[in-house]
Order: structure tokens, then sequence, then C-alpha cells
């Protein structure tokens, strides 16, 4: 045994190597990343690793690797099972030999994520076993034991960690790592694989006969338990049952939810032993709605009588202001915390010499009075350039763009999409927006990456996730392949060519997409691009605020004249911008 302090999915990651994991696949989303990231460099690797194009085609590759009886992990967070939720629903049905282990990253307060919803609704619906860890020891426990309980009842299993389990770090108990032998064969059976309805009414039965047993054996495995102390008791899941027990008086009874789903007798047992329970939980009541199934005439606090929230983070404050709310607690120990006032805001912000930004700019000049719906990535922030209306999920610019063409509105529509989302769920909306005749004009800003989510590779970048070159996907054949004619490259560097190509696109009818080509400036000084520095001739500076107006955050007002910081990453769109010719690259003026 090895202790080490780690980050939550660290742990994670090398839970999954205790357990002689065989096959991993995903796609990035924060706050799972850092799970295949953890694996995929791991030296002396006996096990396959992919980063996928999206989490419905992760979730299959490891579906059927699971299939052929090995061992499979699929990651992502808590948005992209909604795009995997078409396999994970008859996956149910199907079951698996190997154990499948499906890794979902919910992320309460939606610190980078446009939703809150929670996870354990969809095991609920599955009709799967559901893991929520409270620490980041347990997350490392529960999930090498996944891989086991997935095998024992011949369903995948979903594991779901948080933000704050994720993203937190600790001291782990470390087991060693296991090298499999398995290989994977797979066995034919129809009447098991093949989900016709005559097969999916039979194997729906097999599904709905296996939940009794599995609600006790996570009982007997321990993921729920309780402690009997008084005629009071608080029920918690996931962190927040970390943050009770710091919290909890003597004389108050404790119970912890951490797997689904939850064995009704033995709860009911427990609740009606006490005279009042309060459930603490992020986001949906799933623990509170069982609770009160079996409490009697015990009174249950919690969400549906408001003392507890529906929506964000719980902290130890939060969690301690509701059992006080609730008279769990004699006084909150945390002082009211005020921010102070004046402070200036601090936004997210594009990175000084981010392609997006002079693409923004140049679209903004272009089509000045258009619908500009885009997606999910770093150019989201756009928005705060003023060329961002709409924002759903992975690919709907597109698909927005064109619903927003043919709904009659006359103003241009504009939509920007990512390499990475174009190749996630892109493609399709473009085929029909073809297909049927939008008027609309996409601009794929493609940086070479799959950058939000920590610069994972994708198909477009030329290099597996093990580091593999393999030839990268032409986005211009990719979109001319589904009947766009005006196919135009530029780089967004370079002003005056991007703006000529942006009114050719306008002057045109039809799908017109123009792709905007630049290495994300992260990406181009870990790989020692060296483009200089950019300065500002003072005596030249008229102090009109130009460059400021761009946005970059390089550029700074200082005694009423432009300056440029060492964040400069040279991309030189300041100087093209400049009315007075008053910026120049260092060391040439």
């Amino acid at each position: 045994m090895e202790r080490k302090y780690l980050l939550g999915n660290e742990a994670i990651a090398h839970a999954c190597l205790e357990a002689g994991v065989d096959f991993v696949s995903g796609y990035p989303g924060t706050p799972s990343s850092d799970v295949i990231d953890t694996i995929r460099v791991q030296p002396d690797r006996s096990f396959y690793v992919e980063w996928s194009v999206n989490e419905k085609v992760a979730l299959e590759n490891a579906l059927a690797a699971a299939w052929c009886g090995v061992r499979a992990l699929c990651t992502m967070k808590h948005v992209g099972l909604n795009v995997a939720a078409d396999p994970l629903m008859t996956s149910a049905y199907t079951g698996v030999t190997g154990g499948l282990v499906i890794m979902s990253a919910d992320d309460p307060f939606a610190h980078s994520s446009q939703n809150e919803q929670d996870t354990r609704c969809y095991a609920h619906f599955a009709h799967v076993p559901c893991l929520d860890p409270a620490s980041v020891q347990e997350a490392h426990e529960m999930i090498r034991d996944a891989f086991l309980l997935s095998e024992e009842f011949g369903l995948p299993v979903i594991f779901r960690p948080t933000t704050r389990i994720c993203h937190s770090k600790g001291d782990v108990d470390l087991g060693p790592a296991v090298t499999s032998t398995r290989k994977g064969e797979f066995h034919k059976d129809p009447r098991q694989y093949v989900v016709i309805p005559a097969h999916t009414r039979v194997l729906h039965k097999k599904l709905n006969e296996k939940q009794a047993a599995i609600r006790k054996r996570l009982v007997e495995k321990g993921f729920n338990r309780y402690e009997l102390r008084g005629k009071t008791a608080v029920i918690a899941s996931g962190i927040a049952a970390s943050y009770v027990q710091e919290l909890l008086p003597r004389g108050v009874s404790f119970m912890k939810i951490g797997a689904y789903p939850i064995d009704e007798e033995w709860l009911g047992g427990f609740v009606r032993k006490h005279e009042k329970v309060l459930v603490i939980e992020e986001l949906a009541p799933e623990v509170e709605e069982c609770v009160r199934q079996v409490a009697g005439c015990v009174p249950v606090f919690g969400k549906k009588n408001g003392y507890a929230p529906y929506e964000g983070e719980l902290s130890p404050a939060a969690v301690a202001a509701i059992m006080e709310k609730a008279g769990f607690l004699p006084k909150n120990p945390f002082p009211q915390v005020s921010p102070l006032q004046g402070l200036p805001p601090r936004p997210p912000i594009l990175c000084a010499g981010c392609l997006h930004r002079g693409m923004f700019y140049a679209i903004k000049k272009v089509f000045k009075d258009a619908i500009y719906p885009s997606d999910i990535g770093c150019y989201t922030l756009g928005l705060q350039l003023g060329t961002v209306d709409t924002c759903i999920c992975m690919g709907a610019s597109i698909t927005v763009a064109s619903g927003i063409s043919h709904s009659g509105e006359p103003h241009d529509v504009v939509c920007t999409i990512g390499d990475s989302t174009f190749l996630h769920t892109g493609i399709q909306g473009l085929m029909n927006a073809v297909y049927n005749g939008a008027n609309m004009t996409v601009v794929i800003l493609d940086n070479r990456i799959t950058a939000m989510t920590g610069h994972q590779p994708n198909p477009n970048t030329g290099i597996t996730a093990t580091g593999v070159e393999i030839p990268a996907v032409s986005l211009d054949a990719v979109c001319r392949a589904c009947g766009v004619n005006f196919v135009e490259t530029v780089d967004p560097y370079d002003i005056t060519g991007t703006l000529n190509v942006l009114h050719e696109a306008k002057k045109r009818k039809g799908v017109k997409v123009v792709i905007a080509r630049q290495m994300c400036v992260i990406s181009a000084r870990r790989a020692g691009v060296k483009r200089g520095r950019y300065t500002v001739d003072k005596e030249a500076c008229t102090g009109c605020g130009t460059c400021v107006r761009f946005g970059c955050p390089a550029i700074e007002f200082s005694d009423e004249k432009a300056r440029i910081s060492d964040l400069c990453s040279g991309c030189s769109v300041c100087a093209q911008l400049c009315p007075v010719g008053a910026i120049g690259r260092e060391g040439k003026r």
C-alpha cells in the first residue's frame, strides 16, 4: 500500500489501473478530462485508450469491448451523457460480460457547463447502479470496485463524481496497478445483443428482476450505511455527506448514501426510528424522494419544503445553514461573508493573441447587424465581443443558425463552431442546412486542438490520444462532401485577407463555410513558436483606444496612451488595426 497526495481525477485514474482496465474511451469535458489524460500517458501501457469524437461513439466503443469480456471505462461530463443516452438506455437491456464503468462527472454550480443536471436521474431512468463518492479516497475505492459490481450483475455501472471531487486533492491509499491478461472474444447471442421488439420485452423484464438484488448488494458492500445516535437524523449523499460529518452534533443519527438504487426496506427501517429526518444532497432530490416514500408519518426536511436548494454547489457553510434552518444545528459556525464593494469585475477572457478574437472582430466588421449563434468552447467568450447570441449544446450553433435562417429573420446569420465541436456533432447540422437550403455563414474556428478542456487531440490534430501520428481530417473536404460550394480557409491574423473572404461570403446565397485556421496560442507557445512582441510608439499613439477596444489582455492604457505588456504573443492584429500605425514589432521600428 502506498499513500500519495493526488487530484481526485488522478486517484480515479489510478484506481482504474488497479482494476486492470483493458479499454478506455471518452470525450473531454471538464471536470472529467484529467482521467484519460492521466491514463493515456502511462508508461508500459497494456490497455487500449482513445479520445473518441463524441460521447455516443465513446460509449458504443466501450460497450462493445465489454461485450467481448474485457473491462472498459468510458468518461464524459454530465452533459455528455445526454449525447450518449441512446446507447446507455439500451446497454442496460443487453447488459455486459466484462465490467463497464461509465464515469459521468457532474458540475454543480455550473463552473464550466451550460446546466447543472444530475446524472443520478439518468441512472434511475436506465435502471443501472450509480456510485456517488463523498471524498477523493472514496472515489478511488468506488471506481475500482465498480468493475466488479458491473461484472456481478452484468450491467453497466455509472460513476458520478462532482467537480468538487474531481478537482480537489487528498491523501489516497493506492494499491498496485494490475496488468490484465484478458483478451476480448465476442460470443454471438442475437437474443441478448439484437434489440428487436421481441427480444427487448424479455430483456426489460430481466433488467427489472435484477433491481432488488442490486439494492441489497449496495448495502452489503458498505456504499450505503448508517449510525444510530438519537431521535433525529440527517441523510446525505456525495460530497454533502463529508460536509455533514464535519458538522453533525452528537446525538443526531447519520446515514450516508453512496450508491443507487437505494434499498427502500433498509431505508425505511432507519427513517422510522426517528422523530424527524433532514436530507441534504446536491441538485435533484433523488434521495429525498425515496425517503419521503418510506417515511410514513416521520417529518422529512429537504428541498421539497424549502429547507435546501435545488440548484448550486454545496459547501460546509451552506450545509451548516441548511442544518440550522431545519433545527439540526444550534448555530451556524460560519460567519456571514460579504464581498468587498467596488472591486472590478474579472470575467473569463480569451488569451492574448487568440485566433478567435481576430475572427470575431472581422465577423462584426462585415456582418454588423447579424444574428450570431455560437457553440461550446473557448470561443463562447465571444459573448463579451458582441458576437455570441445563442449557445445551447455541442454542435447546436449550426442547427440553430439553420432554424433562424428558415424562420424568416431578415438579418444575416453567422454561426461559429470549433474544430473539435464540429467533428463532435456539427457535421450532421451542416449537412442538414445544405440539404434544406438554409441561407447562412458557418465559421469553423480551427485552432487544431480541443483547447477548452485541456488541449486534448482530436481527428483534426493529426495525433491520437497516445501520441500516434495519423492523417488529419480535412475540414475543407468534409464541408464540401456535405454539399457546401463556398468553402474558404483564412488566417485570422491576416485581418485584410479575412475581411475580403467574409465580404465574398456575404454576397452569396446558401450555406457558406469559412475555416479560420491558426494554432492555439497556448499550443504554439508549448511548441516553441516565436513571433516576437509588439510595442507602441508613444509619440505616434493618439490615445484613440481602437486597440484597447479590440479586447486583447496584452493591451493596456497608461497615461492616456496604449501600452503592450509581456502577455503579447506576437499575433500582429493590433498593429493592423491601429489607424495611425503606432504599433509595430519590437526591434523593427
